[in-house]
């Protein structure tokens, strides 16, 4: 592994109709090392003019792309898998340094997800209905047209793969904009894409900021379809932006969700397991279970375990295999973090464990003390906001009935979590939320199962068929057969 500072990146150019050119009009900007502060590489920032040429590069590639067959597209997507093998380690090791993911976390998971996204979408590929008949009529499935990604930084290479994979799948071809914060394993995996053969002009990737090349790409006349990644501010945003040409927008946003630990659950496992989910990933997970709900009478006790998982949840260098969290992105998310860390303070929540400034003898990085806050009630900013950051707020509940009605009295509705020794019980609680995903005592994501939010969490689903789903148009054809 490089330690930042050894190698300074240099990823100044775009990908472009198969080519790597240089942009229309140069604009520098500085990628920093979260655990360090320092420098790692550079970028250039596009413009209009950038977009403008790689939405034309997809347009004309849809042409001959969208009329591959299945095993073509099949074969594509081996290629890709094979190709991404031999860059895993240095995928991860970018994703260590940009974004400051310890490196077991970064090597097995935030890496491991980019193959795990293409193998979903090749065994949705390989099984999918694209026609199928009803009477007289032909129903078919059609790749959409050109697609504008756009991601983000928490789960870098997950988010770009879990986009760019069934879009290939489907037979649409892509402009993608990687977050600017986090933005090398995007052009690796670019290399990884031309590697494998994808035609020029079906996958092409510009840098730069929301404002600009999100709000192009957004708006461009020519793009049939956005899928957007990020916060609920900016996904409003870019449905505005789409909104004249009436696009299709899918969109994963932001989520407050629930951990409801029911009085018959397996207490003190359900505790340290939700508090160790919500640390993970240094809190940066639009998913995690940032609200734990227990029982009144077992408040104390949720505490104080909750309390000791915090302070055994050890920050620090993310390359030292002991370090369980690393830094958060960026020195403004520290600073968010730290500001909603005192307004729980203020609004008379009770610290339990962390609180505001950095953890003692981490003096240098974007490092947050895991935080966790006991006799929180709905209506607290630590309890509204998505804090995304290591921020557990712990809030009583009377009964069953008042656990759903905390858990659903929020504007997000992406995931909630439910812990019961009872399984119909469990079960019951889970039909109940409104929200697009449930985990039932804590179980795993399912990569064929659809991923996406209610509310203001997005709309839209990610993830095996359902995340093809969203990249096909659906046409009818009357009198396709003769009547019997």
């Amino acid at each position: 592994m490089n330690k930042c500072g050894e190698l300074m990146r240099e990823m100044l150019k775009f990908y472009i109709n198969g080519e790597w050119v240089n942009p229309v009009t140069p604009n520098p900007f500085d990628v920093i090392n979260p655990a360090t502060e320092e420098v790692c590489g550079r970028i250039s920032l596009g413009s209009t003019e950038d977009v403008n040429k790689a939405v034309t590069a997809a347009k004309f590639a849809f042409m001959s792309y969208a009329k591959t067959t299945r095993d073509e597209r099949i074969a594509l997507l081996e290629r890709i898998l094979e190709e991404f093998s031999k860059r895993h380690d240095e995928i991860a090791t970018v994703i260590m340094e940009e974004m400051g993911a310890p490196w077991k976390l970064a090597k097995y998971a935030q890496a491991a997800s980019g193959p795990q996204h293409i193998q979903a979408a090749l065994k949705a590929l390989k099984s999918f209905e694209f026609e199928e008949h009803s009477g007289t009529t032909q129903i078919v499935k059609e790749p959409i047209g050109v697609c504008s990604l756009i991601t983000p930084w928490n789960w870098p290479i997950n988010q770009i793969a879990v986009k760019v994979a069934p879009a290939l799948a489907a037979g649409c071809t892509m402009v993608l904009k990687p977050s600017e914060i986090a933005p090398f394993d995007a052009a690796i995996f670019a290399e990884v894409l031309d590697a494998a053969g994808v035609p020029p002009g079906v996958f092409n990737l510009v840098n730069g900021d929301g404002p600009t090349v999100g709000a192009a790409m957004s708006s461009h006349p020519d793009v049939a379809m956005v899928s957007f990644t990020g916060s609920t501010r900016a996904g409003v945003s870019v449905a505005q932006n789409a909104a004249p040409t009436v696009k299709r927008v899918a969109q994963e946003l932001g989520g407050k969700s629930a951990n409801i630990i029911l009085d018959d659950a397996d207490f003190g496992k359900a505790v340290a397991n939700g508090a160790s989910n919500c640390f993970g990933n240094t809190g940066q997970s639009c998913n995690a279970p940032t609200r734990m709900l227990v029982p009144k009478g077992r408040l104390t006790e949720a505490a104080e375990i909750a309390g000791k998982r915090a302070e055994s949840t050890t920050p620090g260098d993310p390359q030292d295999d002991n370090t369980r969290i690393g830094p958060v992105v960026s020195e403004a998310q520290w600073s968010k973090i730290q500001n909603l860390i005192e307004k729980g303070i203020e609004e008379g929540a009770t610290l339990i464990a962390g609180g505001p400034h950095r953890p003692e003898g981490l003096e240098k990085g974007y490092f947050v003390r895991p935080t966790v806050f006991s006799n929180v009630n709905n209506e607290m900013t630590i309890a509204r906001e998505e804090i995304f950051g290591p921020v557990l707020s712990i809030i009583p509940y009377e009964d069953e009935d008042d656990a759903i009605r905390i858990a659903n009295d929020t504007p997000y509705g992406l995931s909630g979590y439910v812990s019961s020794s009872d399984l119909d019980r469990a079960r019951s609680v889970a039909a109940k939320l409104e929200t697009g995903m449930v985990h039932i005592n804590n179980a795993s994501l399912d990569s064929q199962a659809p991923f996406g939010g209610y509310k203001q969490s997005g709309n839209g689903k990610e993830w095996g068929p359902h995340g093809m789903e969203e990249f096909l148009e659906i046409k009818s054809i009357y009198g396709f057969r003769e009547a019997e």
